[in-house]
């Protein structure tokens, strides 16, 4: 074991906690060091400003060595120095011929894999001749109803050479039987194919609220494909353990780790009911994560998820070694804008280092304009861009667990692991992930939790760049592929043809593999609906949640507001203007200038600032303006003085509203009586406030 002590010369003291703590206070001058250097996070963790060996979680070093457990510091003895980690993209273009463009770009660009996903209509097993698919088609995701539709995707694409994984929502068992048709018509064989059906009911039921089967009937379906993939399809896994609708709901990382070992838990529990071993069932799952922005946490958060798997596996009796967690780690969605995409690159960006510094296996970038809908091509480059730049010139995955060995991080993964052992302790006390997001508790959970941050994004204490704080109101959006989605519903209805009047004998064929009939379908032309009626159960009512787990982009309470500026443009060519009425020198007002432009900007107002020691002069130039919100920025010095005749001068002048930049304090009183009807200041509910003056400017909200 190496020496965490650092020697010092002789002719050098070593420093003392007690020492630095000394100068700290000499510093704070009273001020609470509790209160002024200690932060806390979402999980209920306190972060100091130092840490040092008395830190450490145990006198031994807690993360282990790489290659053995607890796994904290990941499977592999050399983890992914040797070649760095696979760069899967996404790829959900409606047309499968312009997501074949794309992913050969994305290719010839240096991805290792891809991840397709199927749309709305397909994602619940259903086809473009469907009477609800000019609602479903081509939303969210590849227009691909049969065999033919994926090998248009995949035209050009060596199989055999790369990862292919799909997102198929509900319809796992008949994607993965149109894969497996592609590999087989490709002549790719079983021991070559590469990918990832990513079954997973559980996140299929919190994002949409409802399965098309019966929960049982979709945990068996799950079961049965994992048992004929480890069987026939030695690299390819079956199931995953997904957290995102609960990520992109706002859940802290203490619960996205709960909720995905309770999720896997169950999952294990399933298949081992159906006759796998638990190593078997183990080696089927790929775990899926996103991270935000917070690097040191997204880091700590990895680390904890290999530690609390590694651990759940010895409570089952099996060494964590022989199943090692798998993990694709993608960049989260949650912290998009639409607004001011191009700020979306650098949130990418502290992503993906935090997925390669935390250890993931695959990372997954997600294009910088994709919430505006199918990426450009410029986002898509962008994209797998920052992985080349991080591996190939920041060399970020020549180092195993660079991160290990810090008493923060060490320190930051230990508290994650035993806050989320202490939910997944809760969740299996009420019977398991399936009872806990049935009966709404993982829902109730996960709000409770974001109602902190909602309260810190709509003050702006928690700031999004572009959005809330200094806004992007002239930046265009980047040129972005536009699609005929009824157009190519027609072009797939003639696809299908008469595919589905169709006698297709061998998906009603009797006896052996269920699996192997939907694919011998599928590679006779079977549309998904076919493939969907063979699986049909009619014995147990669906799967319901009483609502979907609601999604919360971080952007979103500002987006909204800049919404309803753009109608109101758009029905009277006008928009709600603020008039900033500066008063004494520009050093005294030029603070609170830019916090009320910041704030207003950020609820789509268009701001006109005046400079003027003349309360008739403001006024003159506010009636010139046209503005009927005024703001007044000044010093708190001159306030008592200045602001009460200056209300009153704007108030005559036409302003509807007269608004102080800055907390009245004792003076609120007075103020109130000169006119001042609202006052915005540092942690005000901004959102609010904007909301109330769009009102009165005739926005509809």
């Amino acid at each position: 074991m190496l020496s965490r002590t650092l020697d010092y010369p002789p002719e050098f003291n070593s420093p003392k906690r007690t020492d630095w703590m000394g100068l700290v206070e000499q510093d704070l001058k009273g001020a609470p060091f509790e209160k002024r250097l200690i932060s806390h996070t979402y999980e209920g963790l306190y972060i100091q400003p130092l840490y040092t060996e008395d830190d450490a979680p145990t006198a031994e070093d807690p993360a282990g060595w790489s290659g053995l457990r607890p796994l904290t510091r990941g499977a592999a003895p050399l983890g992914t120095s040797q070649r760095g980690w696979e760069i899967r993209v996404e790829r959900n273009e409606p047309d499968p011929a312009a997501l074949n463009a794309a992913l050969l770009d994305d290719l010839e660009g240096g991805a290792d894999g891809v991840l397709l996903r199927f749309d709305a209509c397909a994602r619940a097993g259903r086809d473009a001749l469907d009477a609800g698919a000019p609602q479903l088609a081509g939303r969210d995701g590849a227009m691909i109803y049969a065999l033919p539709d994926l090998q248009a995707a995949l035209g050009g694409v060596q199989l055999s050479a790369i990862h292919v994984a799909l997102e198929c929502g509900a319809a796992f068992t008949q994607g993965a039987a149109l894969l497996t048709a592609a590999w087989r018509a490709a002549g790719v064989p079983a021991s070559e194919a590469r990918g990832a059906f990513n079954a997973d009911p559980l996140a299929v039921l919190a994002r949409d609220g409802a399965l098309p089967v019966s929960l049982a009937e979709a945990m068996r379906l799950m079961s049965d494909l994992a048992a004929w993939s480890a069987k026939h399809l030695p690299r390819v896994t079956a199931v995953r353990v997904g957290t995102a609708p609960y990520h992109h709901a706002g859940a802290t990382a203490t619960q996205d780790l709960a909720f995905s070992i309770a999720t896997a838990l169950e999952y294990l529990r399933t298949m081992t009911r159906a006759g796998m071993s638990v190593e078997q069932a183990a080696r089927q799952m790929e775990f899926s994560y996103a991270v935000g922005t917070s690097v040191f946490l997204a880091v700590g958060k990895l680390r904890a998820a290999r530690r609390l798997w590694a651990r759940a596996l010895e409570v089952c009796g099996v060494c964590a070694s022989d199943a090692p967690m798998r993990m694709h780690v993608r960049t989260s969605k949650r912290v998009l804008s639409t607004r001011d995409p191009w700020v979306n690159m650098l949130r990418d960006t502290a992503g993906v280092i935090a997925a390669g510094l935390g250890g993931a296996d695959v990372i997954g970038v997600t294009p910088f304009d994709l919430a505006l809908g199918p990426a450009s091509a410029l986002a898509r480059r962008a994209a797998r861009n920052a992985h080349h730049i991080l591996m190939a010139e920041c060399g970020v995955h020549r180092v195993c667990d660079p991160a290990g060995g810090s008493w923060y991080v060490e320190k930051l993964t230990d508290d994650l692991c035993r806050g989320a052992w202490a939910i997944l302790q809760a969740i299996e006390s009420r019977g398991g992930m399936a009872e806990a997001l049935l009966e709404g508790w993982i829902a109730a959970q996960v709000e409770s939790a974001f109602a902190s941050r909602r309260k810190n994004l709509v003050t702006r204490k928690e700031a999004v760049l572009g959005v809330s704080e200094f806004v992007g109101t002239r930046d265009k959006s980047p040129e972005r592929p536009h699609f005929d989605r009824a157009a190519l519903l027609s072009a797939a209805r003639e696809r299908l043809g008469d595919s589905p009047n169709m006698k297709f004998e061998m998906l009603e064929r009797e006896g052996g593999p269920r699996m192997e009939r939907l694919i011998e379908g599928a590679l006779a032309g079977a549309p998904l609906s076919r493939l969907s009626a063979a699986l049909a159960h009619h014995d147990a009512p669906r799967a319901r949640l009483a609502a979907p787990i609601a999604v919360h982009p971080f952007a979103e309470p500002f987006e909204h507001l800049r919404d309803a500026s753009d109608r109101l443009f758009d029905e009277c060519n006008v928009r709600p203007r603020v008039f900033l009425a500066a008063i004494g020198s520009v050093a005294e007002h030029l603070p609170r200038v830019n916090f009320a432009r910041n704030l207003f900007e950020a609820g789509g107002f268009e701001v006109e600032l005046a400079r003027s020691g003349d309360d008739a002069a403001l006024a003159a130039r506010l009636r010139e303006s046209g503005a009927r919100i005024a703001v007044i920025c000044g010093a708190d010095g001159d306030y008592p003085q200045r602001v009460p005749p200056l209300a009153r001068a704007l108030l005559a002048a036409g302003a509807r509203s007269v608004i102080l930049a800055g907390n009245p304090g004792r003076s609120e009183e007075a103020f109130r009586a000169a006119g001042v009807d609202r006052f915005i200041f540092m942690r005000c509910d901004a959102v609010a406030i904007l909301t109330q003056l769009l009102n009165e400017e005739g926005a509809s909200l």
